[in-house]
């Protein structure tokens, strides 16, 4: 099958450092590759793909020695796509709802998935506009707010077997890894390691529009002993950190639409301890790899309760049942067959 991937271009494919949809369609692409698909990715030049190439910024644009208005150049990558279109049986767009524009103008399928939140107020005038559009959901929480969406099928992120391996031991510290921001409560991971008693190491993204929040509500808080704030991690330093840790905290506290980083510590056998909030119910089983609490009190309880005799391998033997790349791009190729077999447009 000829398939395009379409990236954003904040981070390049696969990111260098923080970057979440941008990972997912790095392992996507790579993994139809290996399956013996002709696959273009429309990415930053700076990314690194065994796919064909096609780029319209040198790079990624969050790296960029000046700010560029992405809206421009994701506008310029799409006039790409269009223009190549006869060379693809299927496009996958991956830029949220602003790849529904080729949806309404591909002459062949275009499927969209989406990876941000969905209960904006403006996405009910985007699902009004475009509700024909076909769409794949990361998760089934996701779909809540817009239950009449064109859904095609949910399909769970997967990371390659080989990325991560598991350490059976673990180590005596709490680790947190993702981008700082009110919604993602490092604070509630902080209040939780010093209720335990634990060190907490924090590898985490601060964006310049959370960068004020950071030094006002965040900084303050790292003191003492116990919290240590590591900025961002490259993927060869995950394994270490997250593999070391006694447990992954995700703490957030909005409809979180997937969290990949959860399977980053599944495959290194760290159980996840995460709020119970959109999909995590979905993505982690509580018990085997790892605990949802509602309350920071309840997770402190898991950690000392419970990580200390938590079966590690058997998180890692979950992981791998539910959350490989392989199956991910197994279920995206059904949902292409899918809207191939109904004709030249996904939309006719």
């Amino acid at each position: 099958m000829r398939i395009a991937q379409v990236s954003p271009l904040f981070e390049s494919v696969p990111p260098a450092l923080y970057g979440g949809t941008e990972r997912v369609v790095s392992y996507l692409t790579e993994e139809l590759v290996k399956a013996g698909h002709e696959v273009t990715l429309f990415a930053s030049g700076d990314s690194k793909t065994s796919s064909n190439l096609v780029s319209v910024c040198d790079r990624a644009l969050r790296l960029g020695e000046r700010p560029l208005d992405p809206v421009s150049f994701h506008l310029l990558m799409m006039e790409e796509v269009l223009r190549r279109e006869h060379c693809f049986d299927v496009i996958h767009s991956h830029i949220d709802c602003i790849g529904f524009v080729l949806g309404r103008r591909a002459t062949v399928p275009v499927v969209s998935t989406l990876h941000g939140r969905l209960d904006m107020s403006e996405h009910d005038f985007i699902f009004r506009e475009y509700g024909n559009e076909p769409v794949v959901s990361i998760s089934n929480a996701q779909r809540r707010p817009q239950p009449g969406a064109n859904w095609l099928a949910t399909v769970y992120h997967g990371l390659p077997g080989d990325l991560y391996c598991c350490d059976k031991k673990g180590g005596g510290y709490l680790v947190y890894v993702g981008r700082v921001s009110p919604e993602k409560k490092v604070d509630s991971a902080i209040a939780i390691a010093l209720k335990s008693g634990i060190p907490l190491k924090i590898a985490a993204k601060v964006d310049s529009a959370d960068a004020e929040y950071y030094r006002s509500e965040i900084r303050p808080l790292i003191r003492g002993p116990l919290i240590e704030f590591l900025g961002e991690v490259t993927d060869a330093e995950k394994n270490s950190l997250i593999g070391g840790a006694l447990a992954f905290l995700h703490p957030v506290d909005w409809p979180e639409p997937f969290g990949l980083s959860m399977l980053e510590a599944m495959a290194c056998g760290t159980p996840v301890i995460a709020r119970r909030r959109g999909s995590i119910p979905e993505v982690v089983d509580h018990g085997k790899t790892g605990f949802v609490f509602e309350e920071d009190d309840e997770a402190v309880s898991y950690i000392l309760n419970d990580c200390p005799s938590f079966s590690r391998e058997d998180c890692r033997a979950r992981f791998e049942e539910r959350f490989l790349s392989e199956r991910m791009a197994a279920d995206y190729l059904s949902v292409y067959e899918g809207v191939v077999s109904k004709g030249a447009g996904a939309n006719a």
